[in-house]
């Protein structure tokens, strides 16, 4: 991790392009309700182009929702019919419950999120050695369908299936790309030994048994195939400051590791080498796992950091009170009224440059064995 002070070499080419600046908040969109200048946040009605929304000349975000809808016949009118929580909106599946909301504000950070995290990766889309010659690629949680996409336009001859359980994704899209609402919880029914490449990204906090779903991507992959799983860690942490027991960050993310136990979806996945464990017990060789620390702000001197440091606190400052409402109020108890007065004690503390923070990430992946059927 760069040290504030110390210089760092520039910023090196690789596979995908710059992130643009966000994109600007519609109109309509829901702000959060605390107003005093040092704590108010969520939408920052930035200008730009990150995740902006494809459609037709003239369409908002109903319109482009609808073409997606009218050209999936396999949509069900209860999948749109979203549950509404202290003015965010919250996928309806009848299979799970996912804890972030799934409106444009959410969408947005997470788009951003997407482009810190090719950044922290030197600009590349995945580690595996996945070689060029592949076949068919799924995309497990693929939220906004952003990587989806991206790599569809890597790999323009690999077919591309996207899944999730919120109905979140662009219309237009690569040729090479479909989008599934799809449990990745439930029996995966592709056929086995079907996929070149298993993708999985941020889905902690989400997922009740991770060795199960390891177990899933290996029984679909053909042998040889490999299978790559990035999460991140919730608590916040600096080389630069010391943040007693009592400080937000800590106490946000013990919050967050008690409401996940609570639900049986654990937000600890990334942390120590469980991952690379789990990976290696259910049968992957040639387990690979990496782990880097993510900036928030702008402190680190290294170009590359620094942007990421910046778009990572962008996104966050986007995104907190969505990470934290309804673990806080629907899971732990909380009224809302306390759980927005914690989301403005850990937005003020974010905000600070001065406490240089950042959080983990781990990245692990793994290959199938060729001799197995």
């Amino acid at each position: 991790m760069a040290s504030p002070d110390s210089p760092k070499p520039p910023l090196k080419g690789g596979q995908v392009s710059p992130p643009k600046s966000p994109p600007k908040v519609s109109e309509g969109a829901i702000s959060s309700p605390i107003t005093e200048q040092d704590v108010s946040g969520g939408q920052l009605g930035l200008e730009g182009g990150v995740g902006a929304e494809v459609g037709t000349d003239g369409d908002d975000g109903d319109s482009g929702l609808g073409s997606f809808a009218d050209s999936t016949a396999s949509l069900t009118d209860s999948i749109l019919e979203y549950r509404r929580l202290h003015g965010r909106t919250y996928q309806n599946s009848k299979t799970t419950e996912y804890w972030a909301p799934n409106d444009e504000q959410q969408n947005e950070g997470l788009d951003i999120i997407h482009h810190v995290l090719t950044l922290m990766l030197e600009d590349k889309l995945f580690l595996a050695p996945i070689g060029d010659n592949l076949g068919k690629v799924l995309d497990i949680g693929t939220g906004t369908g952003i990587w989806a996409i991206d790599f569809a336009d890597m790999f323009p001859s690999a077919e591309i299936t996207g899944t999730d359980i919120s109905p979140i994704q662009p219309a237009w899209v690569p040729p090479n790309v479909k989008f599934v609402i799809d449990d990745c919880l439930l029996e995966w029914t592709w056929p086995e030994n079907h996929f070149d490449f298993v993708h999985m990204r941020a889905l902690y906090g989400s997922i009740t048994d991770w060795e199960e779903l390891y177990r899933q991507a290996f029984r679909h992959l053909k042998p040889g195939g490999w299978f790559q799983n990035l999460e991140s860690d919730v608590r916040i942490e600096s080389d630069h400051v010391s943040f007693p027991p009592d400080h937000v960050f800590n106490t946000w993310a013990e919050l967050l590791y008690k409401a996940g136990n609570t639900m049986g979806r654990s937000f600890t996945i990334s942390q120590g080498h469980k991952m690379k464990e789990l990976m290696e017990k259910v049968g992957f060789v040639d387990v690979v796992e990496k782990k880097f620390k993510v900036p928030l702000h702008g402190w680190p001197q290294d170009p590359r950091l620094k942007q990421a440091g910046m778009l990572a606190q962008l996104a966050l400052d986007q995104s907190l009170d969505g990470f934290g409402m309804f673990l806080l109020t629907q899971v732990l108890g909380w009224t809302r009224d306390e759980a927005m007065v914690l989301v403005a004690k850990m937005r003020k503390e974010t905000r600070k440059k001065s406490n240089y923070p950042w959080y983990w990430t781990t990245v692990v992946y793994g290959r199938k064995p060729e001799n197995l059927r």
